[in-house]
């Protein structure tokens, strides 16, 4: 039922991989030749051509991404051109262009009229209509651009694991959690010494728990200093992308890329993060305020943001009387992810069971997904943090749910990746409580991914669905981690077996919106960089840095030191698919917010409304748009003051 993540030959996979873009272009010349063009006999098996090359493709680039080593950079870097250059190529195929174009589409179902419309328009995006060169053109900024996404990332990982910082004074380390701090450490001439990293559960527990500031600085420092040279590709980059939005007949890439999303005009998303970023301001200038005058009591008279994690987290404990250490041994990460599974089995029907299954590594688990004792998909889970997977969290599906021209009915796979505390021999991994909520959050697009119910390929799942309300279902599912019901499921101790307290947990709610503007500005300043940058004519190094600084002086309560070059670890919009689409998870944020007021009045298990949110939102995928989609839930446009006010930004 589920293919093996098996990559066999894995070394000869560019060699196979043309043989399968061969084979696709003989059907697809078969396809052109069809006289009465139909949905059934053209649409259906173009679109199952381009799912096998993705079933092929789809775990090469994701080794690359979890297992990182030369063999599988020196193969991901072979296939890239490959693959490509063939979608550039397809994408502006006249032929199958005019195809869809020929397609009556009034005896077609509205899934199939959405294939068919959204296919005319990436058509159009791709570059049909255009002369011969223009065309040569776009192919080679396609492909240009691919390969420099992918030595962004690379520099990224590279710079994140040449890093490390040793400690040799108990001192600087004496506030550091025991958990972190035994996987820090190590001997040496006799001498217990500590050595942290860029990884995120290293970096992080410096930056929280730190007590020397020089050393803070240290790790900082090199941390928003990764990849230097990705300066130069950054330039490369903006050049392609406006030399592409040209020769598409838009004004400039922001333009281009709204042309597929749900939001209407550039103007209309730098107001609502103008919005966003007016409201939250002066709140945030007080909770620097805040930080600051905690940090003077330690003789810091000028807090710089090397300082902030630290000294936000001591004013957290005072505030709330709240150490987030002390909640660890209540997420243990086996126990977090067994009641993760309970919880959605209380609200949306479904069970998870684990299988034995081929996997990239010993620690990844596997679990087929059952609606009403019937398999319906299977998920990957891969937490643990490695020094040869790349940094943060995603989601990526590799097979989808849809009936197939034979009749067959195909079903959805995807794994979930994170960057959590690793476990060792002495320790299970521990999770912070922002990893539970991260694992909820790529659990909402998992589900979004898994539980369709569309049987046409490429509106299912998430496939369709506008780049700008993707994070709906993965937002909304976030806060239901603070939610003592659900948190009672799974935070129970790893050695002890206690569940954890309503003091604790009630003071864990409290907490959830500490420095929640702050966040906000933070989120709106990457956004507006995003946008703004491609939305100008900035394409040199130190004018990228001289618009963000702008913005940074515009809205920002403090500010980072000079040699801060976040852009160039900003992998989400420079290796991602997030270019001139960061706002994206503060639009669908909106949506997210307002759909959890529901549960808020009904009942958080309340699974009439559940079962309501899993037909329409996730069981529909990309079927339609989001904001009709919503609407049909919620019975109302959704309202960016349920936003603000779960913050805690305004009553």
């Amino acid at each position: 039922m589920f293919k093996d993540f098996e990559l066999v030959d894995f070394e000869n996979s560019a060699k196979k991989l043309e043989e399968i873009i061969k084979y696709n272009k003989q059907e697809l010349a078969k396809l052109i030749k069809i006289e009465n063009k139909a949905y059934d006999n053209f649409v259906k098996p173009y679109v199952e051509l381009s799912y096998e090359l993705e079933e092929f493709i789809t775990p090469i680039f994701h080794i690359d991404s979890v297992k990182n080593s030369e063999l599988t950079q020196k193969v991901y870097s072979e296939c890239l051109p490959i693959i490509s250059i063939y979608e550039s190529e397809l994408a502006q195929n006249e032929d199958i262009y005019q195809g869809f174009l020929e397609i009556d589409t009034t005896s077609l179902n509205k899934e199939q009229k959405k294939v068919v419309d959204n296919e005319i328009r990436d058509f159009k995006l791709g570059g049909c209509g255009l002369n011969d060169g223009d065309k040569e053109e776009l192919k080679k900024i396609k492909l240009e651009l691919s390969e420099l996404s992918k030595d962004f990332s690379q520099n990224v990982l590279n710079a994140t694991n040449s890093f490390e910082m040793v400690c040799e004074d108990f001192e600087d380390v004496k506030e550091i959690p025991k958990s972190d701090l035994e996987l820090a450490q190590f001997e040496e001439e006799g001498k217990t010494k500590y050595k942290f990293s860029l990884q995120m559960p290293s970096y992080i527990a410096y930056m929280t728990y730190g007590t020397n500031r020089a050393k803070r600085e240290e790790i900082y420092k090199a941390y928003t200093t990764r990849a230097e040279q990705n300066g130069a590709i950054i330039e490369k980059i903006l050049k392609l992308r406006r030399k592409k939005a040209a020769l598409l007949g838009f004004k400039n890439y922001a333009d281009l890329s709204l042309a597929s999303k749900m939001a209407n005009k550039a103007d209309e998303v730098v107001e609502f993060l103008n919005e966003l970023a007016l409201k939250a301001k002066d709140k945030a200038k007080l909770e620097i305020q805040e930080v600051e005058k905690l940090a003077k009591k330690d003789g810091v008279e000028d807090i710089k943001s090397f300082d902030l994690t630290y000294y936000s987290n001591k004013l957290k404990e005072e505030q709330y009387e709240i150490n987030d250490e002390e909640y660890r041994p209540y997420f243990e990460k086996n126990s977090v992810l067994k009641g993760l599974f309970e919880f959605l089995n209380k609200i949306f029907d479904i069970e998870f069971k684990e299988v034995e299954a081929k996997t990239w590594d010993k620690k990844v688990k596997v679990y087929d997904i059952y609606e009403k004792d019937v398999l319906k998909a299977r998920i990957f889970y891969d937490l643990e943090a490695r020094a040869d997977k790349r940094g943060g969290a995603w989601m990526n599906n590799w097979h989808s749910h849809f009936v197939d021209s034979s009749g067959n009915k195909n079903l959805a796979s995807a794994y979930v990746v994170g960057n959590f505390p690793p476990s060792s021999e002495k320790t299970p991994s521990l999770l912070r409580h922002d990893d539970v909520v991260t694992l909820f959050h790529e659990m909402g697009h998992a589900l979004h991914h898994l539980l369709s119910n569309v049987d046409e390929l490429y509106v299912s799942g998430i496939n369709g669905v506008a780049w700008d309300t993707v994070e709906f279902p993965s937002q909304f599912l976030e806060y239901f981690s603070y939610q003592k019901d659900v948190l009672k499921l799974f935070a129970k101790h790893y050695q002890s077996g206690e569940v954890l307290s309503d003091e604790m947990i009630d003071k864990l709610m409290r907490a959830r919106n500490f420095q929640s503007s702050l966040a906000t500005i933070r989120q709106v300043e990457f956004a507006l960089f995003d946008f703004k940058l491609h939305m100008s004519e900035v394409e040199d190094e130190k004018e990228v840095q001289t618009l963000l600084d702008n913005i940074r002086d515009e809205i920002s309560p403090i500010l980072p030191p000079s040699y801060n070059k976040f852009q160039n670890g900003f992998s989400h919009i420079f290796a991602g698919g997030y270019a001139a689409g960061y706002y994206s998870y503060k639009w669908a944020e909106v949506l997210s917010a307002d759909a959890f007021y529901l549960f808020i009045e009904n009942g958080v298990f309340n699974q009439e409304l559940a079962l309501r949110y899993k037909e329409l939102i996730l069981g529909l995928g990309g079927s339609d748009d989001m904001d009709k989609l919503f609407y049909e839930f919620a019975k109302r446009n959704p309202k960016v003051e349920s936003l603000l006010k779960i913050d805690g930004i305004i009553d």
